[in-house]
């Protein structure tokens, strides 16, 4: 291993058995960020992981890995997922041939690949580069610059708390209330312990079992809106929405996007989404929408977040949206993305368990408590299937509990093909939760097969559930038309033989997109008859920002 001298800086390292083109790699990697940053280049994956083991044991922070794919001993993919394990938010990325684009790189969350020979660099190394770095450098990775956290392991709030940091990617560290260390942040804070999580901020400030809003205005995340009327108001920050707020404000529109806990929707909370175009080697909900997210901020979009919308009015060419602590935006034209949320489980128990071993969505925060044990997922459709891929990667077995008779109906066939795959799956058809058993967290569940009516008492500790979606609209009602499930009209969905819905009162008929009211729009799983897919998702809000700019340009 060789390393530029100097003062310590951040690091790029980079790896490959290929000593000509480790060095070349070095060198334009040199030209191009070593004033900034210290290049470090290793031969083999065994000395690279020694050498970050010697940098984490300086202080020193690593931003980006770049690895050959082909090595012998330890290919770039082990060196990858290994180094994880010392620098989890470094980025990475892995050198590989075009008869390695195959590769089976899904096992970690790679960042980018790289196709060689990378010549010129200029087009093909330096733009990936800076975005990588650029993303890096959004947080701060001191550890006294990173958010504290001080709970307990079955504490709901704490489950939350942690939750809600990581899908606004706001970098933290853990600390159980049982452990010296949390007990010496408890003690400093002044704190009893009894009312946990205790979050304590990069300033210092002690926050005691904080709500949302409160903890996202002390980590630096945007809550309050910088202007009281706008071109265009989004509201839901999942992939519709957040395409909706990359098309607007690229097209010129003063566009804010209004989120009530953070951006990526259910699609932000999937390990991974492996159909999305463009992404052959399948992508994890945190990056996709983490890059979606400052994609519309470097267009200019303001993003709001932990903000609850109550109420939409309309007062002529203005369209009103109302928060529950009774503040208002206004704008001419607004883009309903607010998605759908986990239906909850109604069996006895589940709801006084919820964030104490019941978790509703992936909950990746909880998935590296899941090593060695035994996790049941109850859902048949994809987000189920994914989490059981995710989680089966560290617990000792994963059961997926599936009320159908089979997966092929609600699942995608490549995802059940995998499950297949995986010997610590085991799929269990015809079969739901009877009942959910603990005191402070969950210890054992019911399990009862439909067709017998047999029951089965289980030990378990761990249940995510995934058995389908309600929208988050019952704050429309009276003012937007919904079918019976509470899903948004649109276009010709709005009356029975596709013409104007009762009181339209323009000579044109409503736009594909738009609801009863002029100017407002729906876009993704919010939209009645919606694919329910990331891709149609993400199309529609681009969709709906043109339909906008017609709507606009016709007032």
């Amino acid at each position: 291993m060789t390393q530029a001298a100097g003062p310590a800086r951040n690091v790029i390292l980079t790896v490959d058995d290929d000593p000509g083109v480790s060095r070349a790699v070095a060198r334009d990697l040199r030209r191009r960020y070593g004033e900034s940053y210290r290049i470090v280049r290793a031969e083999s994956g065994a000395s690279a992981l020694e050498a970050l083991r010697e940098l984490k044991l300086r202080g020193d922070q690593v931003a980006v890995l770049l690895a050959d794919y082909r090595m012998p001993e330890m290919n770039g993919i082990e060196f990858l997922e290994q180094a994880l394990d010392v620098y989890p938010r470094a980025r990475r990325v892995l050198l590989t041939a075009y008869a390695d684009t195959n590769a089976a790189i899904n096992v970690i969350d790679l960042d980018h690949y790289l196709l060689k020979p990378w010549d010129p660099p200029e087009e093909k190394l330096y733009p990936v580069l800076d975005d990588l770095l650029e993303a890096w450098q959004a947080a701060d990775r001191t550890c006294a610059g990173v958010t504290k956290v001080v709970g307990h392991r079955w504490s709901a709030r704490s489950s939350g708390v942690r939750e809600f940091l990581a899908r606004n990617q706001v970098p933290y560290r853990w600390f159980s209330s049982d452990e010296p260390e949390g007990r010496r942040l408890l003690a400093a804070a002044g704190a009893d312990g009894e009312r946990l999580p205790l979050v304590v901020t990069p300033d210092g400030t002690p926050l005691v079992a904080p709500e949302d809003a409160e903890l996202a205005d002390r980590v630096g995340l945007a809550t309050t809106p910088a202007a009281a009327f706008y071109d265009l108001v989004v509201i839901g920050g999942g992939p519709a929405g957040l395409g909706a707020a990359v098309y607007g404000a690229s097209e010129g529109l003063r566009t804010v996007l209004v989120e009530r806990s953070a951006t990526g929707g259910q699609a932000g909370q999937s390990s991974r989404i492996e159909n999305y175009l463009g992404f052959p080697d399948g992508v994890s909900g945190a990056q996709l929408t983490g890059r979606a997210r400052r994609q519309a901020a470097k267009f200019g979009a303001e993003i709001l977040t932990a903000r609850e919308v109550t109420g939409l009015e309309v007062g002529g060419a203005s369209r009103t949206v109302r928060f529950s602590d009774g503040s208002a935006i206004a704008a001419h034209s607004v883009i309903l993305a607010t998605g759908v949320s986990y239906r909850q489980l109604d069996a006895p128990g589940c709801r006084d368990l919820t964030g104490c071993g019941v978790f509703y969505g992936s909950a990746l925060t909880e998935a590296a408590a899941c090593q060695g044990h035994d996790v049941y997922i109850v859902g048949g459709a994809n987000s189920a299937g994914q989490a059981a891929m995710y989680l089966a990667r560290q617990a000792k077995s994963v059961t997926l509990l599936v009320r159908a008779e089979s997966l092929e109906a609600s699942m995608s066939h490549y995802l059940i093909q995998q499950i297949d795959g995986m010997r610590t799956i085991t799929v269990r058809t015809g079969t739901v939760v009877e009942c959910a058993h603990g005191t402070d967290h969950l210890e054992q569940l019911t399990l009862r097969e439909l067709a017998s009516g047999r029951t089965e008492l289980v030990d378990a500790q761990w249940l995510f559930v995934f058995i389908g979606a309600a929208p988050l609209t019952d704050w429309l009602e009276g003012t937007l038309l919904r079918d019976e499930r509470g899903f948004v009209l649109a276009g010709p969905d709005l009356s029975d033989d596709g013409g104007p819905p009762p009181g339209w009162e323009l000579d044109r008929p409503p736009y594909h997109l738009e609801t009863n009211v002029p100017g407002v729009f729906v876009a993704g799983d919010a939209r009645a008859e919606s694919a329910k897919r990331v891709a149609s998702a993400v199309g529609e809000g681009a969709m709906a920002v043109m339909l906008v700019h017609r709507y606009l340009e016709q007032s």
